[in-house]
């Protein structure tokens, strides 16, 4: 398909960035691990967000091109307990932060709510590979120097429908019971808490940190 060529292409190009990011700009970076849980939404389970939620770990990497815009790439494992099965996740997403944000602090704390949305290439032992679109939501606050926490609620978008050996939603006769577009490809969910800190403590006078000090003069 003409669209999964074109999402391929994006999420290699989105990664060699990312490598080459990490790299040459490390004082700009971000490295996190997560531990939460993972849902999924498709033939088994059509309506109950949360059904079932099992274990999940990640780690990532971000970096900020300015303290309301990142990059991140993440590697993400967890078990869907509906399913029996282990699924694997690597990412790349773009954040963008609603207020000012770094880690970066010594006398004053930083929060921000935040969006994210991205590529991701996805792996079950019953299914895939497959590709999906993942898209979230979450709250970051600094709670020492280089060091944050962040909480985070995202679904994945998947293409594809075999992630629970289920092609439709049938009744008992076996016809079809819902053709709605959102049960036509299966989704899973992740919800988790992220430590995150920088490597790096040679952020004073960087330049694309150097506006935090004017957002806060802009608001006090």
């Amino acid at each position: 398909m003409p669209m999964t060529r074109r999402m391929k292409k994006v999420l290699i190009t989105i990664i060699l960035t990312l490598t080459a990011l990490s790299l040459f700009s490390q004082r700009n970076a971000d490295y996190g691990v997560s531990a939460g849980v993972v849902t999924y939404l498709g033939e088994k389970n059509p309506l109950n967000v949360l059904y079932r939620p099992g274990p999940a770990a990640q780690i990532f990497y971000r970096y900020n091109f300015n303290p309301r815009q990142a990059v991140r790439a993440n590697l993400l494992g967890g078990y869907l307990m509906p399913l029996g099965s282990f699924l694997g996740e690597l990412g790349a997403t773009y954040e963008f932060n609603f207020f000012p944000y770094s880690t970066f602090r010594s006398r004053h704390v930083d929060y921000t709510p935040y969006i994210a949305g991205g590529a991701a290439l996805s792996l079950m032992n019953t299914a895939g590979p497959f590709l999906s679109i993942p898209f979230s939501a979450g709250f970051k606050v600094n709670v020492a120097n280089h060091v944050g926490v962040e909480i985070e609620y995202g679904f994945r978008k998947t293409f594809t429908d075999k992630m629970d050996g289920l092609f439709e939603i049938t009744d008992p006769g076996g016809a079809p019971v819902d053709h709605s577009r959102i049960h036509n490809n299966d989704w899973y969910s992740f919800i988790g808490v992220s430590v995150t800190w920088k490597m790096y403590n040679q952020l004073v006078g960087c330049p694309a940190f150097a506006e935090i000090g004017k957002d806060k003069k802009r608001r006090r």
